[in-house]
């Protein structure tokens, strides 16, 4: 595990997937209380068993076919970012052995092929299906849905670009959430998953207090779970 450690009761925790892991952030009551990484996100989860809610940037809740309404609620949210949006495959084509046979199973089963990119992710969305049926604080954000709810404005700047960057950082700081110009071990991480991290947290802090919402009317999966993406 590796971060800085909690300087007060953190409440919210957000994570985000990279490539070498998870990277998560923590707000309590006085905005940032820390920014940690780590290989599987169990052990994230197992760090802060106190906090009362944890929004995951990764889908939560895999169709059997066709696509989720959550993810084209919140395309048609984004506007002009609507491409940052990560259009969940079926569960068949993310338990295909190989990128092709899950491509061809994704048009057979939504009309649509599937990209090298999103099959890439299949393991961290398998992950999170091991671990969020047995946390009930566990629930689905998308950090620019929340950057959007933020600023109740579309983005104009990608989140790859400076100018991009510092609209993120600016509306996290009127947010109260200012992070601090080291993170510790966390320091190795990409920007912009610590930055999405914090926009998760913004969105599990206001699950804290009842005014989250979801992008859509929530439907129901294959094993009973309520899905959609909360901000």
């Amino acid at each position: 595990m590796n971060g800085l450690a909690s300087t007060g009761s953190a409440v919210a925790l957000g994570v985000d997937a990279y490539k070498a892991g998870w990277v998560a952030v923590t707000i309590g009551d006085r905005g940032f209380e820390t920014a940690f990484a780590a290989s599987r996100l169990e052990a994230i989860v197992a760090q802060f068993p106190d906090v009362v809610a944890i929004g995951v940037d990764i889908p939560i809740g895999l169709p059997e076919r066709g696509r989720r309404r959550c993810d084209l609620a919140a395309a048609a949210m984004l506007g002009p970012r609507r491409s940052s949006v990560f259009l969940t495959p079926p569960r068949a084509a993310l338990l295909a052995p190989t990128h092709a046979a899950a491509s061809a199973i994704c048009v057979q089963l939504t009309g649509n092929g599937l990209s090298q990119q999103a099959y890439a992710l299949r393991t961290k969305i398998l992950e999170v299906e091991q671990v969020a049926p047995g946390d009930p604080r566990i629930f689905e954000v998308h950090p620019e849905v929340s950057f959007r709810a933020m600023a109740d404005r579309h983005l104009l700047s990608a989140k790859g670009t400076w100018a991009g960057m510092w609209d993120r950082l600016d509306l996290l700081n009127r947010q109260g959430i200012v992070l601090p110009r080291s993170l510790g071990a966390a320091d190795a991480v990409s920007p912009i998953d610590l930055i999405d991290a914090a926009a998760a947290a913004w969105s599990a802090r206001r699950q804290t207090g009842g005014q989250a919402m979801p992008v859509s009317e929530p439907e129901i999966d294959s094993v009973g779970r309520l899905v959609s993406i909360w901000y």
